[in-house]
């Protein structure tokens, strides 16, 4: 009553945008339990688990344009613009961070009625913080509409955005990202140093036998990285190496395909490296797995299912309900004489938000063509405690 009450004292106006906002977090930020049950919110996002009538495929033979296709493409109905890095700080401190943008379309109307706040775009941001020193793995997740400028993206320059958590492009191929949530605040400029790179064929990556199965897939895989960084212990400079994806699609996983495992190596002779492999829901590994190898000067090498091979070292259990997860891994490519054993920088670095995979800086080191190499990446697993079929 006492809520009712002072809205009542308040102006039409003002009573108005408070509904709105209230049937806006029900609608879209409830959840019932963050541990047992996916978020409403998601479940909107990932609610068909066949393509929308209406929405585009991604199919061959579409060149990507740039800066254009930096933007949105709201012709398809799932896109994500993904940042993952490895920084140290001046005492030698080693952390990772992520932070993504996704873009849900939930119809193919360009709005459901004439406002503002009307739209058919559906955004969610993942923002994660990984402590390697302390052991200590955080994350966070925000909704949103595309309505009144609460989120969106734009290609010139580039600008993604959910509330005040951005990366907009303040010279060529130059970023700036921003992204806090409790005592946690990144700054960051990311420089290109290559790219953008084009997976599979000139930016079509096929995920599965159907037409369709595929998306548009291109990647900044050499991003040079200085900031600041705020925690609970203070404020300290950081800086070191990020790598950025941007993929859209219409249902690009096939049926039975449950999740992926994908794999981000930057290497310390400026070579760089994207595998991923598709799982099957009976665990085998799906033959449209693919990935891409990236020399200093920025030429690439695509990679078949038969070029690399990627073995299970260990493994780590969920405490949340004991699904098992890879936890380390050796990857090789014996035609290029590159072998890298991959190890987490924290064990646990699952993302228990409304979509459930598991995320992490992981440490890098090697041997290509007879030298030593090391370096840093991420890892990204999903499927494991919640199938990712109909969702992407």
């Amino acid at each position: 009553m006492s809520v009712l009450s002072a809205s009542r004292r308040r102006s039409r106006r003002w009573l108005i945008i408070g509904l709105s906002l209230a049937l806006l977090v029900a609608s879209v930020f409830l959840y019932q339990s963050r541990q047992t049950q996916p978020a409403l919110g998601a479940e909107i996002i990932a609610s068909n688990t066949r393509p929308a009538a209406g929405f585009r495929q991604a199919m061959p033979g579409i060149p990507l344009n740039f800066p254009a296709d930096h933007g949105a493409h709201p012709d398809y109905q799932t896109e994500w613009w993904y940042f993952t890095g490895n920084l140290q700080d001046e005492t030698g401190g080693r952390w990772g961070y992520q932070f993504t943008i996704f873009r849900r379309a939930l119809t193919t109307e360009s709005s459901i009625r004439d406002s503002e706040w009307a739209g058919n775009q559906v955004y969610l941001a993942h923002f994660a913080l990984t402590d390697a020193a302390g052991q200590k793995h955080q994350a966070w997740e925000r909704f949103s509409r595309a309505g009144a400028d609460m989120a969106g993206a734009e290609a010139k320059p580039l600008r993604v955005w959910l509330e005040d958590w951005q990366v907009h492009e303040v010279a060529p191929d130059e970023f700036e990202l921003t992204a806090q949530a409790d005592d946690i605040a990144l700054n960051l400029s990311l420089v290109a140093q290559k790219g953008p790179v084009l997976h599979g064929d000139e930016g079509y990556s096929r995920k599965g036998a159907k037409p369709g199965n595929a998306s548009f897939y291109y990647s900044f895989p050499r991003l040079k990285s200085s900031g600041v960084l705020k925690t609970s212990g203070g404020e300290a400079s950081v800086e070191g190496w990020s790598w950025m994806d941007h993929e859209w699609s219409t249902s690009a996983l096939g049926e039975g395909q449950a999740g992926w495992d994908w794999f981000s190596i930057q290497l310390d002779n400026e070579w760089e490296l994207m595998v991923f492999q598709l799982r099957d829901a009976d665990g085998s590994i799906d033959e449209f797995s693919s990935g891409t190898l990236i020399n200093p000067a920025g030429e690439t090498l695509d990679l078949g299912p038969d070029d690399f091979e990627i073995k299970v070292n260990d493994f780590w259990r969920s405490p949340q309900d004991g699904v098992d997860y890879p936890g380390a891994w050796t990857i090789e490519l014996p035609t290029q004489a590159l072998t890298v054993k991959l190890r987490p920088l924290v064990k646990d670095q699952e993302m228990l938000l409304s979509t459930r995979y598991w995320e992490g800086a992981v440490s890098i080191e090697g041997g290509y063509s007879g030298q030593a190499v090391r370096g840093y990446g991420y890892a990204e697993l999903t499927g494991y405690g919640q199938s990712m079929e109909g969702r992407f």
